[in-house]
C-alpha cells in the first residue's frame, strides 16, 4: 500500500544561470581561492562547465554586482572581496519602501544594531582601556563644536562608531555596523523629528566616552541604550496609533 503521508513542497530548479553562478562559486571554495586571486579566463570557464560564453559571461556579470568576482578590464577576473554594499542598498531600500507607512523593519533594524552595539560593552571596555580614548576625545570635541553652533554631525558620528570598533580587529562588525549606520541615514529625512537638539546628541556621545574613560561596562551598556533614544522615539511617533 503506497504511503499517504504529506508530500513535500516542490522547489523550482534551477535555471541555467544559476547552475553556472553556482559553479563558480563552488570553484572558488574547492579551489580555496582568496579576494584577488584570479580565475580561469572566460574561455576556460565555458570548457570548464560545459556552458556557452554568453551564458558564462552573464553570469560573471551578476557574480560581480554582488560581490563575488572583480572584473579589471584588460586583466582579467578576479575573487572579488564581497562587501557587504548589497546588503546595505538592500536594508536602505527596504526601509525606503516601508516608510512612512509603516515603520517596523526601522524598528527591528534599530534594535538588532542596538543589540550588537550594546552586546560589546565588555570587548570596547577592554580595548580602549588598553589603548586609550585619545582619539574618541578629539572626535566628540568637534562634535561638541559643531553643536554649539546648532550643526548636526553625521560625519563625526559616524566616524566616532568605527572609532569604537576597529581596534576590535574584527571586520565584519565594522562592516555591519556601518551598514546599519548608513542605512539609517539614508532615511533619517524621512522620520519625524529630529525631537532632539545637536546638543543632546553629543551629550550621548560624551557620557559613552565618560564610562569608558571609567572603565564602567554596565554604565556604558545603559549610555549606549540611551544613545539610541532619538531615534526610538522618532520611529516611535512615526508609527500609526491602532484605533481603539
Amino acid at each position: 500500500m503506497s504511503s499517504t503521508g504529506p508530500v513535500p513542497p516542490l522547489t523550482p530548479s534551477p535555471t541555467n544561470q544559476e547552475r553556472i553562478r553556482e559553479a563558480i562559486k563552488q570553484m572558488i571554495l574547492d579551489r580555496n581561492l582568496q579576494p584577488g586571486d584570479p580565475l580561469p579566463t572566460e574561455g576556460e570557464l565555458v570548457t570548464l562547465l560545459g556552458a556557452s560564453r554568453n551564458p558564462v559571461r552573464e553570469a560573471i556579470k551578476a557574480l560581480q554586482a554582488l560581490g563575488y568576482v572583480e572584473v579589471r578590464h584588460g586583466h582579467g577576473t578576479y575573487v572579488g572581496a564581497l562587501p557587504l554594499a548589497p546588503l546595505q542598498d538592500f536594508l536602505t531600500f527596504r526601509l525606503r519602501r516601508s516608510i512612512p507607512g509603516d515603520v517596523r523593519e526601522a524598528a527591528e533594524l534599530l534594535q538588532l544594531r542596538e543589540a550588537l552595539e550594546v552586546g560589546l560593552a565588555s570587548d570596547v571596555i577592554r580595548v580602549h582601556a588598553r589603548r586609550g580614548t585619545e582619539e574618541l576625545a578629539r572626535i566628540t570635541d568637534r562634535m561638541r563644536v559643531k553643536a554649539q553652533a546648532g550643526e548636526f554631525f553625521p560625519e563625526e558620528d559616524l566616524t566616532f562608531h568605527a572609532a569604537l570598533y576597529a581596534p576590535l580587529g574584527n571586520t565584519l562588525v565594522n562592516e555591519l555596523l556601518g551598514v546599519f549606520w548608513a542605512s539609517f541615514h539614508a532615511v533619517d529625512p524621512h522620520l519625524p523629528g529630529p525631537h532632539y537638539t545637536p546638543m543632546e546628541a553629543w551629550g550621548w556621545h560624551s557620557r559613552l566616552l565618560a564610562a569608558i574613560d571609567r572603565a564602567d561596562v554596565d554604565q556604558y551598556r545603559v549610555r549606549m541604550r540611551d544613545h539610541f533614544d532619538g531615534v526610538r522615539i522618532r520611529i516611535s511617533r512615526a508609527t500609526p496609533e491602532k484605533p481603539d
